[in-house]
């Protein structure tokens, strides 16, 4: 009873601050409501509405795009500099601090300074370094094929750095015996890596990989500083899209719409993370 009395504010807390607003957000999808006029239940037809707007498949395949980019330079690099610090036999302290630097930077100063870095004109800090070699300018946020890549470039760079941190505490664990033996059977630093610590990290590596995946999916920063979604709409993601429904409109936003297309969002990922764990379980457990 006693531990009951001490959990009761924090339940309260959690309850009010987390629970609450999800069920808010919920009842939110079956209603018209911007907030300042007549609440209005309409039932499924923001999720309808939703369904029929154009720009939500673009806004997914901007999404899925932005996913995929990420998993294949943002997923493999903090694995490879974690490798890479690990082996170092001095200052690998001060590598590693290097390394988890971009993650203490606040997230708008970082895309302030990387649009500043991006800057398409010829004194542009990417474009002077291209200049050096006889190319560009660039026009990075400015064309729709570059910009995507350059949004997912600038995350990487931001995130990358936390990933590190739990690749090597996951590390550390790998017994060092292992390591030796492999030594004494000639193995190089990337046979070491393939045959000893990617076994040794695999459920390590199945967490990184739904989280990189959820995090992808809600991807709102980047494409709202850098490019506001454009240029023409190639960098509208699904959650800047909840965020037009809501804010677009000084008026008073759509938040039925909004909430709904935030309710198909957990729910596809609640279920893609069920399903994904489901079919890992066995091969995370080996």
């Amino acid at each position: 009873m006693s531990t009951l009395v001490f959990l009761l504010p924090l339940l309260l807390v959690f309850g009010v601050f987390s629970w609450a607003p999800i069920v808010q957000s919920v009842v939110m999808s079956f209603q018209r409501t911007n907030l300042v006029g007549p609440v209005e239940f309409v039932g499924l037809d923001n999720f309808a509405q939703v369904l029929s707007d154009p720009l939500l498949w673009t806004a997914l395949r901007n999404t899925v795009w932005f996913a995929v980019l990420a998993l294949l330079f943002g997923y493999p690099l903090p694995l490879l500099a974690a490798v890479l610090i690990s082996e170092v036999r001095h200052r690998k302290g001060l590598f590693s601090a290097l390394a988890y630097l971009p993650v203490v930077i606040p997230p708008v100063v970082a895309v302030l300074l990387w649009k500043f870095f991006y800057d398409a004109g010829p004194t542009g800090v990417f474009n002077t370094v291209l200049g050096w070699v006889g190319l560009g300018p660039w026009q990075w946020l400015q064309n729709p094929g570059s910009a995507m890549p350059a949004l997912v470039l600038e995350a990487t760079w931001a995130a990358a750095g936390g990933t590190v941190i739990i690749y090597l505490a996951a590390l550390a664990g790998v017994p060092a015996d292992l390591y030796e033996a492999a030594e004494i059977d000639g193995s190089g630093i990337w046979r070491k890596v393939w045959h000893v610590t990617l076994p040794r990290l695999r459920g390590v590596l199945l967490v990184t990989f739904i989280l990189q995946i959820i995090g992808t999916a809600q991807v709102f920063l980047e494409p709202f500083l850098f490019t506001g979604g454009g240029p023409a709409n190639s960098t509208t993601t699904l959650l800047l899209l909840i965020y037009d429904y809501a804010f677009a409109n000084s008026l008073g936003g759509d938040y039925g719409a909004a909430t709904a297309l935030s309710i198909m969002l957990a729910a596809v990922l609640a279920l893609f993370s069920t399903a994904y764990f489901r079919l890992t379980r066995s091969w995370s457990a080996s």
